[in-house]
């Protein structure tokens, strides 16, 4: 079953200091994201598009998008601080993007049938997709009222750094449905273990979804939503884990949980850059991916 790849790569990356979303970690220099969409690709996806911030447009095009050509169809959105819906101006002072509630919202014209979402700059490795296209292809033409969407679940232990302190959208599920997504913030490895804070075990989300079409409405009533309480807020974020969590509390949607065996990291700081490189490099010497991708 054919779906789309959104693919959010607006991030400033001011953590790391540079747009990892394009720094190389394999062998033949590819990017995170070339794993993903390889992965993708592999799984069904037929179609790719990058949620991207317009004045890297060049780059990405070049560095990135011309990487797939001839493999998948590739298109541009731009997450910017004046996209926003009919009725709303530009809040003076914002320099903070609006997050990744926002950043998918401002797909919406760009998507035209099933999709999945995911980070630019995390891998989640090849069982994650299949997983994806394996509900996409489940739950295709049968429109479902509340709509039935899907997140790839990933045990906290399991994603975090070793430089310093992430965020984690910590998962309340019953009977493989998602409950609620609450962000946490802050959490460091010395938080997770026997006696303290997290076990570990928990399920969170690293923004590995599969979506209809059907989001986007439900989106932009919680775009709204956001926008009139909290836009002079210049750090607030409308977060998407936030919007679904609020879309179950309402019965508007449901969404199943898949929970996945396959490794997660990801590039937070900039010393997270080799351990993720030998990560890969172990993985293509295990004759999971080639040597060179595309």
């Amino acid at each position: 079953m054919a779906f789309t790849l959104l693919v959010l790569a607006a991030g400033q990356g001011s953590r790391y200091g540079g747009l990892k979303q394009i720094d190389p970690v394999g062998p033949s220099g590819e990017t995170l994201l070339d794993y993903a969409v390889f992965d993708a690709l592999a799984a069904g996806c037929n179609r790719v598009v990058f949620v991207i911030r317009r004045e890297f447009e060049a780059a990405f095009r070049e560095k990135v998008g011309a990487k797939y050509s001839g493999r998948a169809e590739v298109a541009y959105v731009f997450q910017s601080l004046d996209a926003l819906p009919a009725g709303f101006a530009p809040v003076p002072g914002r320099e903070k993007p609006w997050g990744t509630g926002h950043a998918v919202w401002c797909a919406a014209p760009a998507v035209r049938e099933n999709f999945a979402v995911i980070n630019a700059d995390d891998f989640y490795g090849a069982d994650s997709f299949a997983r994806l296209a394996g509900f996409i292809a489940r739950t295709a033409g049968a429109p479902a009222t509340p709509p039935r969407f899907a997140l790839v679940g990933f045990r906290l232990a399991l994603t975090l750094s070793e430089h310093g302190a992430v965020s984690r959208g910590v998962c309340t599920a019953a009977s493989g449905i998602l409950q609620s997504v609450v962000e946490q913030k802050g959490i460091a490895a010395d938080d997770v273990g026997p006696g303290r804070t997290y076990t570990g075990v928990e399920i969170v989300s690293m923004n590995c979804w599969a979506f209809t079409p059907a989001l986007f409405p439900l989106l932009e009533t919680d775009l709204r939503d956001f926008l009139q309480s909290r836009a002079s807020d210049l750090q607030a974020e409308f977060y998407l884990p936030a919007s679904i969590s609020a879309m179950i509390g309402r019965g508007q949607a449901v969404v199943e949980v898949l929970p996945t065996s396959a490794s997660w990291f990801g590039i937070t700081y900039r010393p997270d850059r080799p351990r993720v490189a030998a990560a890969i490099a172990e993985l293509v010497a295990a004759h999971q991916y080639p040597g060179r991708l595309f």
